[in-house]
Order: C-alpha cells, then structure tokens, then sequence
C-alpha cells in the first residue's frame, strides 16, 4: 500500500453505527479507529465458499473488511450443511455465491461483497485476484491450492492457506515478502489416490470451523501488522489428541514460483495435478466408460464385471446394482480372481481411486478393463437420482 493511499485510508472516517458495531475492536490498543479503519479500506479475497470459506467468510464480514471478494462455482448440497455454516436448509439447490451473499449482508451491511460464480481457472485467476490485498484459500483440492499459490506468487498478494481432512487440520500464510510459498512445502502434488479429498475420506464437521478461524484470524493480523504471523511456519492440528504444533518452513532458492522465478504464467493445474505418468508407454491405455452408457448396457442384460473400489461404509449408503465391492487396498490381491470373459468397470466416489485400480488391472494384463467416468456421484446425477448423495 502507497504512502498516499494509506493517507487517504487514516482520513476515512468510521459512521456513528460502525463506532458502534467495532466498539469492542477499539478498545483493543492494538487496533483501535485507525485499525478499523484499515480494516474498512481493505479488500480480501476468498477462494471457495464452503467449509473453510464459511468461516472465514464469517468473521472477515463481522470484523468489517470493507470489500470481500467471494470466488465459488457450486450450489449448497444437503451434505454441505453439516459443516459449511454460511449456509443453511432453505438454501438446498441455490448457488453457494447467492447463499453467501445472503448471509453476510445480514452479518454486516456495510461490507461491499464482490462475487464470481465461476471457477477459478489459469485464465481467469489473475484477472479476478488483481486489486485484492490478501488471497484466503478456501479449496478442498490440490490444482486450485497450486493454481492459487502461483497466483498469489505472480501479483505478490499473501495467500493464507488452510486445509482439513477426517481430524487433522493444516494452517499456514505462504507469498509473503520473504516468506515461503506452497511450492517451497510441496513442489509437486502428490499422486491422486493416495490423497483423498474430505469428500471421499470424510472430515469431522467443526474441523473446518476450526482451521477457517484460524486463517480468518491472520488475514485479519495481516491486515493490521499485528503479531506473530504464520509466514515461514506450518500449523499441524490433530483434534483427537487436542494438540497443535507448528514446524518451520524455510524459502527454497529453487522453488520454481518464488524462487528462481522459472513460473512466469499459470498453467493447467488440472493436468499438473493429475499425475500423468512421465513415460506414458510403461503403462496400459485405461479407458472411461460413461454412467449413462453403463446403465443402458446394464438394462441389456450384459454380463459386466462391476468393480466398487470405495469402503465398506461408502458401500452401505449405496451402490450400483450388480456390483461387488473390493476395497482399493484388496484390489491387487483380487486380480486373479477375475473373469477374464467379462469386460470389468471399475468405480469410487468420483473416479480417481477407480482409475488408480483400473491402471493397476490395465497393467497386471486384465486387457477389457474401464474407469467409471466421475464415480458414483455422476452415476446419481444421470441415473439413480434416489441414491443418497455423501
């Protein structure tokens, strides 16, 4: 921030109401009026509107930050409620963006609310980001968490970081003037199957309130300079022993974003984080076959093997009829038992852990062998809407 814009921010003055509603940030030595002032003249934005957004987005609005910028594509599903607070029953089918909206104007009408349904690509990320003083990631996946952290990198703005699964929650401030980046921690991502998103592993629902309080509080100690922040320093939680630590993080000269600089523009994150072999000919061709097209061979009465790679608690609230389920960790042990005669589909939640198992058979010889295109959920979507969602 310029010498003359900060200037321009100390001489905005607080309204009678918002002396009011910030009474107890002015009491504070540490803030004060021209700390809610700069509050009132900050614009943060927030990636992802669900259970780490809800949070964040929450508290950022109740605090005052003048303008949040809120970046989601999804609508509010029943089995977002029992986590993401932002929204509520009355708003099942309605976009998380128009839900959020709602709900914060409702927190604090002061604050000035930017919204993008869209996903955040490579080909808008810059575009939307510029302007923003901070980026709060709110995602639940490894591209947008790299598509963000080389945003962040690229127009310089911090980008505080969060993440959750099952118990276990992460929190960290990487792009910081002399701080380390995501890539400094992870330079690549790791390979699908062996990180499952809470979607398909599950996450205790206050486990996100948790960590996007957490980052809510230090994009607000950013915004303020107070404190000790968490650039260079990664914050583990384990809810089941009640326990946080935290473990350094050094800049790496060789990170390739903030290090040698090698990343000059963003990339296809998606492909980056696919884990696309590097040598394409050591693996067997696995092809996709789509939901619909299952249920129409299904309905003709041919003879499929149907693989369900999920776990047993996943099998219970439903399944594909005529299927068998064989755990992913149990499908190597599985391949002699095979029909070899019938042509084997393979499916999970949403297709990666599948077409992990679908490679494993492709490559162990098992020659007709297919990945459900987007798991179990496209399935419900296209063809048994009355299958419970999870």
């Amino acid at each position: 921030m310029t010498v003359d814009n900060e200037a321009e921010r100390d001489r905005t003055p607080l309204s009678r109401e918002e002396l009011v509603r910030y009474s107890r940030h002015i009491l504070l030595p540490q803030v004060g009026a021209e700390g809610q002032r700069a509050l009132k003249n900050s614009r943060v934005l927030l990636v992802g509107a669900g259970g780490l957004g809800s949070p964040v987005a929450l508290y950022l609005a109740a605090a005052g930050v003048g303008t949040l910028g809120l970046v989601d594509f999804d609508t509010v599903d029943l089995s977002n409620l029992q986590r993401q607070i932002l929204h509520g029953s009355a708003g099942i089918g309605s976009s998380k963006i128009d839900s959020a909206r709602d709900r914060l104007r409702d927190i604090n009408p002061n604050v000035k609310l930017d919204s993008y349904e869209t996903r955040l690509t490579a080909s808008n990320a810059l575009e939307i980001a510029q302007g923003y003083d901070l980026i709060v990631d709110g995602t639940d996946n490894f591209a947008t968490r790299y598509l963000v952290n080389d945003t962040s990198v690229l127009l310089g703005i911090p980008n505080v970081y969060g993440s959750v699964y099952r118990f276990e929650g992460q929190a960290s401030v990487f792009g910081a003037p002399d701080g380390p980046c995501y890539r400094c921690l992870f330079r690549e991502p790791p390979p699908p199957h062996l990180v499952p998103s809470c979607a398909e592993g599950g996450v205790l629902g206050v486990i996100p309130g948790l960590v996007g309080t957490i980052q809510a509080t230090e994009a607000i100690k950013l915004l303020l300079g107070l404190g000790d922040t968490l650039v260079g320093r990664l914050l583990l939680i384990d809810a089941m022993g009640m326990s946080f630590r935290t473990i350094a993080i050094q800049k790496d000269p060789e990170c390739p974003a903030c290090g040698t600089h090698e990343i000059t523009e963003l990339i296809d994150y998606d492909e980056f984080c696919a884990g696309v072999p590097a040598v394409e000919t050591e693996h067997k061709a696995v092809h996709e076959i789509q939901p619909s097209q299952l249920a129409q061979r299904l309905e003709r009465g041919e003879k499929l093997e149907i693989i369900d790679v999920r776990e047993p608690h996943e099998w219970q609230i439903g399944h594909i009829p005529g299927a068998r389920l064989v755990p992913l960790d149990r499908i190597a042990d599985e391949i002699p038992r095979l029909d070899k005669r019938r042509e084997t589909i393979l499916y999970c939640k949403v297709g990666a852990r599948s077409r992990y198992a679908a490679q494993q058979l492709a490559d162990a010889g098992v020659t007709d062998v297919r990945n459900l295109a987007g798991g179990i959920l496209r399935w419900i979507d296209e063809v048994d809407p009355t299958m419970p969602r999870y």
